[in-house]
């Protein structure tokens, strides 16, 4: 059976850090509060002329150099975001001109937070389907540049950054104990959009916008679904939560992390968490999440992992994978 195997990973992050201390200039919060009712302690912002497509590219090029291969020989890049160079081209298109790549395709993925979970399920069709042998997967974002810097409730969450995922078709046995992508589960429901989403966009009003978001709502919808959804992933494949090594959650909210940990009977133990260093990075905070973990020695070669994300749309999804 053709599967898609992670062969490497990477990541890159902002040099400016940003403490929760640096919000108490100008608004009513603390230091305190924040980390209390979300778990994050800091996070990084893109510096003034970096983007999107840059962060991506130095992730692509960790992920490259942790696998021992060259840009030529990746047949393609998906690339997660929602937060643009421009309306277009695609982030990833940009990307493959950095790398220096002039054959294979290139496209973006736009579903929030959940972003690269759905990069990851296209890139595994693409793979077993014979379409492409190596994939680069990126999650990148700019969310510092989607701000209301007056609104406490969202302005503190959110951090820039980027991952990647080198994928590569090999043969497997067709058991859970190939290495590789073994099941997804992917799903959206548009009639929740209110309860996130950024207030402007190129058809509507000509204007980038501000995040806007009902954090109650979201959050009972998080963990909900991403228990559900993982729960699904693994059913697929005749597993269950007492099976992973790992669960790589999008790192939203502590709480939620912990809440959802907890649904699918996993101890907090064997979940990877960075949210307290990189807040919530959309897109990219799952890669940004596994590379982490691969970094450290945590994850190893063989484990079960699971991924699992919710964003705006509602879009959620999970991904089960052997590294």
């Amino acid at each position: 059976m053709r599967r898609a195997v992670a062969i490497g990973c990477g990541h890159y992050l902002p040099e400016r850090v940003v403490p929760n201390s640096h919000f108490e200039g100008f608004l009513d919060t603390s230091e305190e509060w924040i980390e209390a009712r979300t778990g994050i302690e800091r996070r990084h912002f893109a510096a003034e002329g970096e983007t999107t497509s840059m962060m991506g590219e130095a992730a692509a090029r960790r992920a490259l150099e942790s696998a021992g291969v060259d840009a030529a020989s990746v047949d393609a890049i998906i690339v997660a975001t929602s937060t643009p160079d421009l309306t277009f081209p695609s982030v990833a298109t940009m990307i493959q001109a950095r790398l220096g790549m002039t054959g294979g395709f290139a496209f973006d993925v736009q579903a929030v937070c959940a972003g690269f979970v759905f990069a990851l399920s296209n890139a595994n069709a693409l793979v077993i389907s014979g379409q492409a042998d190596r994939i680069l997967v990126v999650g990148a974002e700019t969310f510092s540049r989607l701000m209301d810097w007056k609104d406490r409730a969202t302005c503190v969450l959110f951090g820039d950054g980027a991952g990647a995922v080198l994928l590569e078709a090999a043969e497997g046995g067709g058991t859970t104990r190939d290495r590789g992508v073994l099941a997804t589960d992917l799903n959206s429901d548009g009639r929740h959009r209110d309860i996130l989403y950024v207030d402007g966009g190129v058809s509507s009003s000509r204007t980038t916008g501000h995040l806007r978001m009902e954090g109650k709502e979201v959050f009972r919808h998080a963990v909900e679904k991403l228990a559900e959804t993982a729960h699904a992933a693994l059913a697929k494949v005749n597993l269950d939560g007492g099976d992973v090594d790992w669960i790589v959650p999008h790192q939203a909210n502590l709480r939620i992390i912990k809440a959802t940990a907890k649904r699918m009977d996993v101890p907090m133990e064997r979940v990877i968490v960075t949210v307290r260093d990189h807040g919530n990075t959309s897109a990219a905070s799952v890669p940004l999440a596994l590379s982490a973990g691969v970094e450290d020695g945590s994850i190893k070669r063989g484990d079960l992992l699971v991924t699992e994300a919710i964003g705006g749309g509602l879009a959620w999804g999970s991904v089960v994978l052997r590294w």
